[in-house]
């Protein structure tokens, strides 16, 4: 995202807060933006349209968003976040020929891992209408090409058509369900269809247009699966982990079964996504501000050692990247913070001016104080893959996935009610604990894994050396075996 975000900056330091603000907005689209979609549509269709739609209708539209947009983010993430590294390669490159292929290429990938189970769950397991069936089932690959095409944001600096389709698409959301009324749950997921797929083909024309090139080999990144296979299954571990309490609360005793066997537990899933909307703020600053000026020093310490500066300004580089990291994180710190504390101490107030279930604030405070550690941890979790540590953070992702899902459910099944989201909080905290552990100790070591560990020259030759010493230990056996055939 740092590309989007220089142009952010941008914007950020002319001199009025109205630049500020315009900043954030486009900031927040740009990160979370499908996120921001499915959490405010879901929300203003629930609350504008609570009186013109029957109980069971409400909660049928509910339970199929929430499921898509959980299914399409984890299976998806292990090809986007691929397609993530091969587009910052070949932008270092300045090789963006490649990109329109890529973008079908990568589509067809996910819609055919993703079928399988679509056409099993939608068709098979559930209990529902054909024609709301037909419409889940567009539903989770709209999803799917939004997931998609959030990658080539970086490459797109044109973050007012970015944040217009997300609002667009909001707007076209929100109507269509009310037009579409004589049709029930269905009408409304169609409607709410019509404004991913408007999303989709603003955010498709865009790629299209500023990169028009011939569509030529779209799997050409084939090879890039199997050499960060780690990248690809550190980003299903992360996503999992997301959701991976949901799942688990799905089956709690307050939890909902279905008439179309679909679990849901509203009130912990709501809770739980007002609580992730606090993360808005510091995931906007952190893209316009905090790694555009942690990429500036990164880069710089890249840049001098190629150009074979002295030994002293490579330690101010080092310097100044550490100087960078810390003032970052006290920043988000504070930010995040501050929103986290206002939430808590006015969850009340808030959970009454939106008329939402008192019964949440628990779980939402707990679920505040999550996402506060899971913000940080990810900002750690990002520098830790601007310098390819990429084992770690697969070990530290996976450690996030399977302590959620395990603290959840021992408090689901130990501590009850009053400690719901006390699995993920805690979760969170452990995770944010490893990462600053990993990160700091790289940072402390950097020079060491630039000249040494990370160099290919050095690496190459560690490998040559291995073999010329298994060439040399077998000519001994050889010779011993040689000696006692004698």
């Amino acid at each position: 995202m740092a590309g989007i975000g220089f142009t952010l900056r941008t914007l950020a330091r002319k001199d009025d807060l109205l630049g500020v603000a315009r900043a954030f907005i486009h900031a927040a689209f740009a990160t979370v933006g499908p996120s921001l979609f499915v959490v405010i549509a879901l929300v203003g269709i629930t609350v504008l349209y609570a009186s013109n739609f029957a109980q069971n209708e409400m909660i049928n539209f509910r339970a199929v968003i929430i499921y898509n947009f959980s299914f399409s983010l984890v299976i998806s993430a292990a090809v986007y976040m691929v397609i993530i590294r091969y587009m910052a390669d070949y932008m270092h490159f300045q090789d963006v020929t490649k990109t329109p292929s890529i973008m079908i290429g990568s589509l067809i990938i996910l819609i055919a891992l993703q079928l399988p189970f679509a056409v099993w769950f939608w068709f098979y397991y559930t209990e529902l209408t054909q024609a709301m069936r037909l419409s889940a089932f567009a539903n989770l690959f709209l999803n799917t090409a939004v997931w998609l095409l959030s990658v080539f944001l970086t490459a797109l600096k044109d973050y007012k058509t970015v944040t217009r389709s997300f609002l667009l698409g909001m707007i076209v959301a929100l109507l269509s369900g009310l037009l579409l009324k004589p049709f029930g749950d269905t009408g409304m997921l169609n409607g709410f269809n019509m404004g991913m797929g408007l999303i989709v083909f603003i955010l498709a024309a865009k790629v299209f247009s500023e990169y028009p090139y011939k569509f030529d080999k779209p799997f050409v990144m084939g090879h890039y699966f199997r050499r960060y296979w780690e990248v690809a299954a550190a980003g299903v571990f992360y996503n999992a982990g997301i959701w991976v309490d949901k799942w688990v609360m799905w089956f709690a005793p307050e939890s909902w079964l279905l008439p179309s066997k679909m679990r849901m537990y509203p009130d912990y899933d709501s809770a739980m996504f007002f609580a992730y909307l606090t993360i808005v703020p510091a995931m906007a600053t952190f893209t316009f501000s905090v790694e555009t000026n942690f990429f500036e020093k990164y880069r710089k310490f890249y840049y001098d050692i190629l150009g074979h500066v002295p030994l002293y300004r490579i330690r101010e580089n080092h310097k100044a990247i550490i100087t960078s990291i810390t003032d970052s994180a006290r920043n988000l710190m504070i930010v995040q913070g501050v929103v986290a504390f206002l939430c808590i101490v006015l969850a009340a107030k808030i959970f009454a001016l939106l008329n939402i279930n008192f019964a949440q604030i628990g779980i939402f405070r707990l679920g505040v104080i999550g996402s506060f550690f899971q913000v940080l941890a990810l900002f750690g979790l990002i520098i830790l893959s601007y310098f390819d540590h990429r084992r770690p953070v697969l070990y530290i992702q996976g450690t996030f996935f399977l302590s959620n899902l395990f603290l959840t459910y021992v408090v689901m099944t130990n501590y009850h009610f009053p400690y719901y989201g006390a699995g993920y909080m805690l979760s969170s905290m452990l995770t944010f604990i490893l990462t600053a552990i990993v990160l700091f100790e790289h940072i402390r070591e950097l020079p060491y894994h630039a000249f040494i560990s990370n160099n290919n020259s050095v690496i190459l030759d560690k490998v040559d050396l291995e073999k010329l010493k298994g060439a040399h230990d077998t000519h001994k056996d050889l010779q011993v075996f040689n000696d006692q055939n004698a």
